[in-house]
């Protein structure tokens, strides 16, 4: 998600042969959500210090802007700071004036797919179901990002479905653990995203030192 080569054009219909893209800032996104705005940024720091580069800020954080802005000037192209929870395009302008290079969506909306390639995001749409994944790869999706992973059936579904449709990148998100990440790339995936299992309560009460924990375990067994 340092990648910063435009999404596929709405009408594009291939869907055949290997995955296109790869998910440059390594294989964790850690997702920020709630919290009271304060901690955002020691939050992203702990993050990327403990090696996880691929951030995502959603929309129903308190600060989001600001955290994206902050964290795009100080660490440049060395973390991939991202929007998530986009709802609307005209949150995909503020994102990306902010600085953010992708924005995730829990659902699949080709209107947010147009707005995101006019303004040169990774588009990362929600997908459930073998049909909505195909669809938003043919609408331009960079990634799919399949959800609730855990709650559709962890990474034995994900095994199913990709063994069809072995040429989409697919990021599961959604009740997954630091502990089970692996597992999910192991049935296919290019990436995985977490949330509270991940952050835990830092984005309130700023346990850094916990979170930190957490974020060196997962690094650690994703590289294996």
């Amino acid at each position: 998600m340092t990648d910063t080569t435009s999404t596929s054009s709405s009408t594009s219909t291939d869907v055949t042969g290997p995955a296109r893209h790869r998910h440059a800032a390594g294989p964790a996104i850690a997702i920020l959500r709630g919290g009271d705005g304060e901690h955002v940024e020691d939050v992203i720091a702990t993050l990327v210090d403990a090696g996880v580069r691929a951030i995502e800020i959603t929309t129903n954080t308190p600060r989001w802007r600001e955290g994206i802005a902050w964290a795009t000037e100080r660490y440049g192209t060395a973390a991939s700071i991202g929007v998530g929870t986009v709802l609307e395009p005209r949150q995909l302008d503020e994102a990306a004036a902010a600085g953010a290079v992708f924005a995730v969506s829990p659902h699949l909306d080709a209107e947010i797919g147009e707005r995101a390639h006019e303004r040169g995001l990774g588009w990362y749409p929600g997908a459930a179901t073998p049909t909505e994944i195909v669809r938003a790869w043919r609408l331009g999706a960079r990634a799919v990002k399949v959800f609730p992973a855990a709650q559709l059936g962890g990474p034995a579904f994900l095994k199913q479905v990709l063994a069809p449709l072995d040429f989409v990148d697919v990021i599961p998100t959604g009740g997954i653990g630091v502990d089970d990440a692996s597992d999910y790339l192991a049935a296919g995936a290019v990436a995985v995203g977490l949330g509270s299992p991940l952050v835990g309560d830092a984005l309130t009460s700023g346990d850094l030192d916990a979170l930190r924990v957490r974020a060196e375990r997962l690094v650690a067994a994703l590289a294996r």
